[in-house]
């Protein structure tokens, strides 16, 4: 059987209740009823996107930030928005807003140093 695309995204943080509160109040991300207690799962579509406890046995932080080598993208309807409050608020932005083939982009860390872009376009 073919694989048809991604389906889950999950990030290992170390807090988990303090990335939950970044990702709503900062995404306007909504935690879905359904998941296991180890894990966050946000209302996400078409792909669901979750936080969970540190896996047992590994070591996500280990390199230079979690996540290394790997691009995560959200799509969101306020890029700007979300890139004002995030520096208000004194969080890192890693590249500063632009404007290209895939809307307004810009791309922050978050709490545990995940590199997350976002855009507005589709």
């Amino acid at each position: 059987m073919p694989v048809t695309g991604p389906d889950f995204v999950s990030l290992q943080v170390r807090d988990l209740a303090a990335s939950q509160a970044f990702y709503e109040r900062y995404l306007g991300l909504v935690r879905s009823p359904a998941g296991p207690p180890h894990a966050v799962v946000f209302q996400t579509s078409p792909i669901a996107f979750a936080l969970r406890d540190v896996v047992p046995g590994t070591d996500p932080f280990a390199g230079e930030h979690p996540g290394a080598g790997t691009a995560v993208w959200l799509h969101a309807t306020d890029v700007q928005e979300v890139h004002d409050a995030l520096v208000t608020d004194g969080h890192t932005v890693v590249a500063a807003p632009v404007d290209g083939p895939f809307g307004r982009t810009f791309t922050f860390a978050d709490p545990d140093g995940y590199r997350i872009t976002l855009h507005d376009g589709r």
